[in-house]
């Protein structure tokens, strides 16, 4: 039996944020006909994980939509499989990070309206205490910065900063009057909406149901589910071909 992907996303008090997470679980559907793709929740929305696993029949692959492995990976997520059948579900690590994120990033950049250059960039993400968290954040900071060919600093909206205004202060303070703002959230909500108000010269809206994050998606459950390459290659291999007919 395929496994089932049940992809673990925050949770949200904005409802364009669930309506977010939703779009891009339907561009994994697309991607990936035939997969079933359910959603799960660590709060604010239902269905809660133990919620989802209660309806699905095993096995099951869960994926954090989490873009850097902090406390909700290491911790909350196991903690909510713990009574599960570890021979039935099997956890992903986060999405990021990845060079298909600093893909998706960079297109929204565009989006938004920043051109090709080398005007510095600030990466704007949720924060965390967790160093794990936050050299993954750095991490992404560096392929992004690979990505556009630019200098790329990062910054937190919350915890310990620097502040997104802070990092943009000191850009500009080193000479770079032009600085962009890259959300380094996937859905809006408070944080994202926050950042809108940071002055910046483009500011880009969250990830979403980019095409890149979806692959993403899919590339971690398939790294869990068909672990050996020939399998994981094959399973990319048909997804593909399912999403080009």
């Amino acid at each position: 039996m395929t496994p089932t992907l049940l992809a673990v996303a925050h949770g949200t008090r904005d409802p364009e944020g669930v309506r977010t997470v939703l779009a891009l679980l339907d561009e994994v559907r697309r991607l990936r006909p035939g997969l079933r793709v359910e959603p799960a929740w660590l709060g604010l929305v239902a269905p809660s994980v133990p919620e989802a696993l209660s309806s699905l029949p095993g096995p099951v692959i869960a994926v954090p939509l989490l873009l850097a492995s902090g406390y909700h990976v290491r911790a909350d997520i196991p903690a909510l499989l713990a009574e599960a059948d570890p021979g039935t579900v099997r956890v992903t690590p986060a999405l990021g990070p990845s060079p298909l994120l600093a893909d998706a990033l960079a297109a929204r950049l565009a989006e938004a309206g920043r051109p090709p250059g080398a005007t510095p960039v600030v990466l704007a993400a949720t924060g965390s205490s967790d160093p794990r968290a936050r050299a993954d954040t750095a991490e992404s900071a560096r392929l992004l910065s690979a990505r556009l060919d630019a200098p790329v600093s990062v910054a937190y909206a919350s915890g310990e900063g620097p502040t997104p205004t802070e990092a943009i202060s000191a850009w500009h303070t080193s000479g770079h009057p032009t600085v962009s703002l890259a959300t380094h959230l996937l859905a809006p909500g408070h944080f994202a909406h926050t950042l809108t108000r940071i002055p910046a010269n483009w500011t880009s809206a969250p990830l979403g149901p980019h095409p890149s994050v979806a692959e993403l998606v899919l590339r971690r459950y398939d790294e869990t589910a068909f672990p050996h390459t020939e399998a994981n290659g094959a399973a990319w291999a048909l997804g593909q071909e399912g999403a080009g007919r």
